[in-house]
């Protein structure tokens, strides 16, 4: 078996079985190699649909996609998808054909392109490592969840393969909080008089944990933009925080004591560039990884760990400790008759002519099934779907704005 056909199936046998694409001659048989052993194949018509495609497959399925393109132009073509996706931590594996010779006019350093972006540059080095590299592609983007870019040079592709098993390597375990950072969050959980939560990104899957804790301390809910969802038809949800929080969220964060950012960025877009953090407001972070903590906000301290383990742990912690927080009739009134953007009231500027976007998207939110999934495109005109379209749950909503590129929208809901 000649490498190009090793890699592809050795990915699919690892679990993908989606691959996104524009099949040329330096991608072709490791793209029918992977739809051979079981893998669909999904074409479009230019790379970057497909790069964008592949990274909101990853993103709500929650596998690891893949995206194949030709040597040079098939990979600047998808440049823009790719840093989207990397920008994102979306588990996706690029699969590059390379050529090494600079003369060739479809060079370019394609290691230095990915790394510019943010992706991982991985590569194929020689035929009998060929299995082992695409496998520690795969393990690197699910595991690590990254975008990884594995270069595939023309010659190795060719070369014969070595008959090497199939690596294996079972998901870590979700790693436990670090014990100092547990404990100084359990002690301002049990003495926050205000506490609110902000998940984002990373509590995908946590809900439940997050909740229980909620309801053990008395915090208010709030997700970021792309965790839109998470706490649908909680009592205490607050919906979204930041540029396109209600009136009244806004007014209930700032409002908090205590502010957790759970898997959050807690960026200038989450927090309309700190206004909604209180004067006085403690500020903590909880993510798996310790470069992530601070980075946009300045915290009163940060816990490494999952977002799931280190809510478990801190629930068994605080137990019967703290008090009632945030949670009174007041609020759960507030929340039931202005938690909502329609709920909000608003001069309809509507014509004979034209419609007011706030009518026609309350308008699609009545009509359309309750079961979906918003995919938002940048622009202007991106807060009415934001925030007037709800959605079943944090898979319901697609948000591919990382990096903030206009044009993402159709091929991310495709």
């Amino acid at each position: 078996m000649i490498v190009a056909r090793a890699v592809g199936q050795t990915l699919a046998e690892l679990g993908v079985d989606h691959v996104f694409g524009v099949v040329g001659s330096g991608n072709f048989h490791v793209t029918n190699a992977l739809i051979d052993a079981g893998a669909r194949f999904v074409a479009a018509r230019h790379e970057g649909g497909a790069a964008t495609m592949a990274d909101a497959y990853a993103r709500m399925s929650g596998t690891v996609a893949v995206l194949t393109v030709h040597q040079g132009p098939g990979l600047t073509n998808a440049v823009t998808g790719i840093a989207e996706a990397a920008k994102s931590r979306t588990p996706l594996v690029v699969l590059a054909a390379d050529v090494t010779e600079t003369k060739s006019n479809f060079y370019v350093d394609q290691d230095a392109l990915a790394t510019s972006v943010g992706a991982v540059a991985m590569r194929v080095e020689s035929a009998d490592q060929a299995v082992a590299a695409a496998a520690r592609a795969y393990f690197r983007a699910r595991d690590d969840r990254r975008t990884v870019v594995l270069n595939l040079p023309l010659a190795v592709q060719a070369a014969e393969a070595a008959a090497d098993p199939l690596p294996t390597r079972p998901r870590p375990p979700d790693p436990s909080p670090d014990e100092r950072g547990l404990a100084l969050l359990v002690e301002v959980l049990v003495h926050a008089r205000r506490p609110v939560f902000i998940a984002g990104r990373g509590s995908r899957g946590a809900r439940d944990a997050l909740v229980e804790l909620g309801d053990a301390c008395g915090a208010l809910l709030a997700t970021s933009a792309v965790a839109k969802g998470l706490f649908r038809d909680n009592p205490w949800s607050l919906d979204v925080s930041g540029g396109f929080a209600t009136p009244l969220a806004a007014e209930l964060i700032r409002g908090a004591d205590l502010i957790v950012g759970w898997g959050c960025a807690l960026n200038m877009w989450t927090t309309r560039h700190g206004k909604l953090i209180g004067l006085d407001a403690t500020l903590v972070q909880v993510d798996l990884e310790p470069a992530a903590l601070g980075v946009h906000r300045e915290i009163r301290f940060g816990v490494v760990g999952d977002v799931k383990a280190t809510a478990r742990a801190a629930t068994e912690a605080v137990g019967e400790r703290a008090g009632r927080g945030y949670r009174s009739e007041d609020v759960r009134a507030s929340i039931e008759a202005r938690g909502r953007w329609r709920d909000v009231a608003y001069d309809d500027t509507s014509t004979a002519e034209h419609i007011d976007p706030r009518t026609l998207t309350i308008a699609l939110d009545d009509m359309l099934p309750a079961d979906r999934v918003v995919s938002v495109d940048s622009g202007n005109f991106m807060g009415y779907p934001s925030m007037f379209l709800s959605v079943p749950d944090e898979r319901g909503f697609c948000f591919t704005q990382a990096y903030q590129s206009i044009g993402l929208g159709l091929a991310t809901a495709i």
